[in-house]
């Protein structure tokens, strides 16, 4: 679920400890023998969805290496107050170098896959999947579906380039629906229009579109929208979904519900790293 080898995940990791280090930790190389070993672990201190608990082997062996590290919790696992997510064993100023970094990643990534879970759930027993959106934090996106996948919803595209998805302005500037649509017939990527207007949604189902997005809908509007539909094309709906109207909206029809929010909303959650001295 959590590909630690995707270069972009190596590249975020690199960067990240480049950006917390710098020209070197001085208070740990100051204040801590070098000879000194330690034990830390991760205690979740709220409930949550853990995710990004495998990037701890990536971010210590960028660093040197450890003596030992073991994983309690994978992504996708659930995590109680107290619940202790990684013990790791080392160089005491390696884990103390580490700690900022490996907390901000986990503590960001079990947020958003927290989140997306709860939204999952919001709308379990319906046909509907979650999708999340491209409202990532820039650099992170694969990180970030990544754990919105393992909080158990579905990964819509990637980026501008694994997906056509023709949305409003791309509309107006291709000079409607028909020409939008005409542009990329034949195209083997998946295609997917946004409509505006009933009049939109009747064009693009004369046009042979098999991919709707409808976006700013209520939930009544888009029932009604869903029956006009009739099954002749799958239905994503959109626009500030949230928890409490999920369910609404994916017992009016809908094939999908994305939120962007499981991304550029999603808290920090609380973990704590302890150290112990060997």
């Amino acid at each position: 679920m959590f590909n630690t080898t995707h270069p972009e995940v190596l590249d975020a990791v690199r960067r990240a400890l480049e950006e917390d280090i710098g020209t070197g930790d001085v208070t740990t190389e100051l204040t801590v023998p070098a000879e000194r070993r330690a034990s830390g672990a991760f205690y979740a201190r709220e409930p949550m969805v853990v995710a990004g608990a495998e990037l701890l082997p990536v971010i210590y062996e960028l660093l040197g290496g450890v003596e030992s590290i073991e994983l309690l919790k994978h992504s996708g696992d659930r995590a109680e107050p107290g619940g202790c997510i990684a013990r790791v064993r080392g160089s005491a100023r390696l884990l103390l170098t580490a700690e900022r970094t490996a907390l901000n990643f986990i503590q960001r990534l079990s947020g958003v896959a927290t989140l997306a879970r709860q939204f999952s759930e919001a709308v379990a027993g319906t046909k509907c999947r979650i999708l999340d959106t491209r409202k990532t934090t820039p650099g992170l996106r694969a990180l970030e579906k990544m754990a919105a996948a393992a909080g158990g919803i579905t990964n819509h595209r990637q980026g501008l380039f694994d997906a056509i998805l023709i949305k409003n302005n791309h509309i107006t500037a291709a000079g409607g629906v028909r020409a939008a649509l005409s542009a990329v017939a034949g195209q083997t990527i998946p295609v997917e229009i946004e409509v505006r207007t009933l009049a939109e949604l009747d064009e693009a189902l004369e046009c042979g579109a098999r991919r709707l997005l409808l976006d700013n809908l209520t939930p009544e509007q888009a029932s009604g929208w869903v029956a006009r539909i009739a099954g002749r094309a799958t239905i994503e709906l959109s626009g500030g979904i949230t928890l409490e109207t999920a369910r609404a909206y994916a017992e009016a029809g809908a094939d999908f519900v994305s939120a962007g929010a499981i991304t550029h909303s999603a808290r920090a959650l609380d973990i704590n790293f302890r150290l112990a001295l060997d």
